[in-house]
């Protein structure tokens, strides 16, 4: 067996122990006589993994017991509807930082379904180069919440704080750099994330609601969306994504068995560094991100010809360095360095990046 390095901005890699230990319990988990997948979520074996699975994320992040974990279907984009629907009556109106695609999509569907929203910030006409600033008096005093993505994964770039947003609760997707680094959750209203970057497979979405801002539902909302019903529930008013909750409860596992989050922090730092020196020594390679603004997570970077961009990931492939194309949306070269991206794989890019650019010289 030959693995490859996978810079996918996901699904993404996930850790070998972790795929391991999944491995050796597919055909039966402990003494259930069933795999994972197999079994119902009603039974006390299930009942275990999911509770423990909560119980691991809260140690991990430090979440306060005032607020909820959800475990949901419908990926991220799903949140971009039931944000709005779960908060909005609590004043009738929302702010939104535009920093990117996904920033851009959640306000649109604010939008879409007829709500009051407004953009307070936006840096799309630096091709979101950096992230938006803005400060407390941009923000309407009567807004139900604020907004943001925290980490933008198609165009690389990262809120190098917390935005202070006063009493106004602050909602942030998350999806690319959850459990990347410790957070003050207590900072944050809202925090939700899709699962395919540095959590399991794609198929779960994690909801951290703050307890008083489940009371705030559109009255006229989908039931599968309302995080109060799903929150009574225990996340499981209709079957949940049962074996991606279990991958999850084996990557918390993993995270807290190698040092929680200051550790990967620190090693995530490391992987980026090693990069991004590399990008700021040369002159081949254009990162185009302002460096306030860069992500652990997701690097950019391009030639300046398209050409020799789509040179760069076909070869970079056939070197077993998958997965370095840009978005289709903003073309070159992406490599995202999540959690289960060792640092050898960062290496072996950098030393990729070195021949490729020896080999090709531009004109």
């Amino acid at each position: 067996m030959n693995r490859v390095f996978n810079f996918s901005a996901g699904p993404s890699m996930l850790p070998v122990p972790v795929l391991e230990k999944a491995a050796s319990e597919l055909l039966c988990y402990g003494e259930s006589g069933m795999s994972v997948m197999e079994m119902s979520h009603r039974s006390p074996d299930y009942e275990a993994i999911i509770n423990d699975a909560e119980r691991m994320l809260r140690e991990l992040m430090q979440i306060p017991d005032n607020y909820k974990v959800l475990f949901l279907q419908g990926g991220a984009s799903t949140q971009f509807a039931a944000v709005p629907m779960n908060l909005i009556a609590r004043t009738g109106k929302a702010d939104y930082v535009v920093s990117g695609q996904f920033s851009g999509k959640a306000f649109k569907e604010a939008q879409k379904m007829g709500y009051d929203v407004q953009c307070v910030a936006t840096s799309k006409e630096d091709n979101f180069d950096h992230i938006p600033a803005f400060t407390r008096d941009m923000i309407r005093k009567d807004a139900a919440y604020v907004h943001v993505c925290f980490n933008n994964t198609i165009y690389g770039t990262k809120y190098p704080e917390i935005p202070d947003t006063g009493d106004i609760p602050l909602v942030a997707d998350m999806s690319s750099c959850i459990l990347s680094e410790p957070v003050d959750v207590s900072r944050f209203g809202v925090i939700y994330a899709g699962a395919q970057k540095n959590v399991a497979p794609a198929g779960v979405t994690i909801v951290i609601v703050r307890e008083d801002l489940l009371e705030y539902a559109d009255p006229k909302m989908p039931t599968m969306l309302e995080w109060k019903i799903m929150a009574e529930n225990g996340s499981m008013y209709n079957t949940p994504p049962t074996y991606t909750i279990y991958i999850a409860k084996l990557v918390f596992e993993h995270l807290l068995a190698t040092g929680g989050l200051a550790a990967k922090k620190a090693y995530n730092e490391k992987k980026a560094a090693l990069l991004y020196d590399y990008l700021d020594s040369q002159d081949y390679y254009i990162a185009p991100v302002k460096k306030e603004s860069r992500s652990l997570m997701n690097v950019t970077f391009v030639t300046g010809d398209a050409d020799l961009d789509k040179k760069f990931a076909s070869e970079a492939a056939q070197a077993g360095l998958k997965n370095l194309k840009g978005h289709r949306s903003v073309g070159g070269m992406r490599a995202s360095i999540y959690n289960a991206m060792p640092m050898e794989g960062v290496e072996k890019l950098v030393a990729f990046m070195k021949e490729f650019a020896a080999n090709h010289p531009k004109a």
